[in-house]
């Protein structure tokens, strides 16, 4: 079986957007993108880079899988090549084609696709950005871990992983490794999974 892991940044008032450039996600007038270039490091690096090494493949929000594929496929990032030949089931109301290779379009019960995807041996499936996705999947207990990369900003507006109205769940602490620029990379497992 596959487990879905997020793989966020966050601050510390939980926010999530915007976190990698400052036109990456304007919505709502966000005027805080790229808050979170300023701490990557080599621990930074180093953690995120075994994950997606064992990474079985990403699960994204059409917004997400876009702005993903729109900037990583047009620089000579490292992560290019990796992220084209890994695994995308990407979640739409739109049916438009997929332009990124492997490829999968999840439409109508997300959840119950997502359900479904978790039943097929792989390695976990990442989702990354993808706040809709995230929010849609937590009332039904899809989400097995969060691994959150939580930065010591407030920023006071912007879209959370947790807005206000999500329903109770209760975290277990499993890893938890501090950067030198003050980043806690921690990872949470529902406080039921064993």
């Amino acid at each position: 079986m596959s487990r879905i892991v997020v793989l966020n940044h966050i601050t510390l008032d939980g926010v999530m957007q915007g976190p990698g450039r400052p036109d990456e996600d304007t919505r709502d007038s966000f005027e805080h993108g790229g808050w979170s270039m300023a701490d990557n490091d080599d621990v930074m690096g180093q953690v995120m880079g075994v994950r997606l090494a064992e990474s079985g493949g990403l699960l994204l929000g059409r917004r997400s899988y876009e702005d993903m594929l729109g900037y990583w496929n047009t620089t000579d990032s490292a992560f290019k090549d990796a992220l084209n030949n890994a695994p995308k089931y990407v979640a739409s109301h739109t049916s438009e084609p997929l332009s990124w290779p492997n490829s999968t379009l999840l439409t109508g019960d997300v959840p119950r696709a997502v359900s479904e995807l978790k039943k097929k041996p792989g390695g976990d499936l990442h989702i990354m950005g993808s706040g809709v996705l995230i929010q849609s999947l937590i009332p039904h207990g899809l989400i097995d871990e969060y691994v959150l990369l939580i930065h010591p900003l407030v920023l006071g507006s912007g879209h959370k992983l947790f807005p206000d109205g999500s329903p109770l769940t209760t975290l277990r602490l499993v890893d938890s490794v501090a950067t030198t620029k003050g980043v806690v990379i921690a990872t949470y497992q529902l406080a039921e999974a064993t």
